[in-house]
């Protein structure tokens, strides 16, 4: 699919990422495209954070998604936290209300929607792996979701730590044995160093009953393909990804798709 054309009164949203890919540019153009919306969306990364949320600002740009690293950084840069951003000292969403920046954090609901659609029993341990923004969404959902029996395994003894304490989980450096096990860190990120890697062993994913990765790119990561062929049932990072953009969508343009819309629009985002 592609725009027709652009014009003046065109609505520009972004993306600020560490490692900008194409998921979010598809997804948000293809329902733009579909529902017919004068908007465009465009990935973009920066090494001057607060010159680029200045330039959401002061160009209009009307809503800008952030990834790692930024999401917490950018914090000290918007106007508004909402309780979804402020709850879990996290952004995922910036909407821009004529020069006013408001925060959000879509990631959130995102998991704790698909926690709820899942079936998983909430007596079940779990172990979470990282402790940056997207860790902070995902230990808050778990917890809110009933999960009380939880690890955080960071390698950054204070995040980690501060993680855990923040919801009445344990810490710990190294992995653990838990029922549910999920990764919120960069392992098994194609492009990245660790793109081939696990942060789970063989052993442990045998252990588990069911497997949570946020990555998203690819879906279908080394912890993803291990824990599917030994037969565990299984949560994707783009899972994750369609549910928080179609939120984010909402927030941009007012116009909230069906379902059947966002499966289109995440499948297209993946080709």
């Amino acid at each position: 699919m592609s725009r027709s054309f652009l014009n003046r009164e065109t609505q520009l949203c972004m993306s600020l990422s560490g490692r900008p890919s194409n998921i979010g540019t598809r997804f948000h153009n293809y329902l733009y495209d579909e529902l017919d919306l004068n908007f465009v969306y465009k990935a973009f990364t920066t090494t001057d954070l607060p010159a680029a949320i200045g330039g959401v600002r002061a160009l209009g740009i009307r809503g800008c998604a952030v990834s790692m690293p930024f999401k917490e950084d950018v914090i000290a840069l918007v106007d508004v936290m909402h309780d979804s951003a402020s709850a879990i000292d996290s952004v995922n969403t910036i909407v821009n209300e004529n020069g006013v920046l408001h925060a959000y954090n879509t990631d959130y609901q995102a998991v704790a929607n698909l926690l709820a659609s899942s079936g998983f029993a909430t007596d079940w341990s779990v172990a979470v792996t990282g402790s940056g923004g997207m860790a902070k969404a995902v230990v808050a959902a778990l917890r809110d979701s009933g999960f009380t029996d939880g690890t955080v395994v960071a390698r950054n003894t204070d995040t980690g730590r501060a993680l855990a304490d923040a919801y009445g989980y344990a810490y710990s450096q190294y992995t653990v044995d838990a029922d549910l096990l999920v990764n919120v860190t960069p392992i098994g990120m194609d492009g990245g160093p660790d793109a081939d890697a696990s942060p789970f062993s063989d052993d442990r994913i045998s252990a588990a009953q069911a497997v949570f990765d946020v990555v998203a790119m690819p879906s279908e990561t080394p912890l993803i393909v291990a824990a599917r062929a030994a037969g565990k049932p299984v949560v994707t990072g783009a899972e994750v990804i369609a549910l928080q953009a179609a939120e984010q969508f909402h927030l941009y343009t007012g116009v909230r798709p069906t379902d059947e819309q966002v499966r289109r629009a995440s499948e297209f985002s993946r080709r």
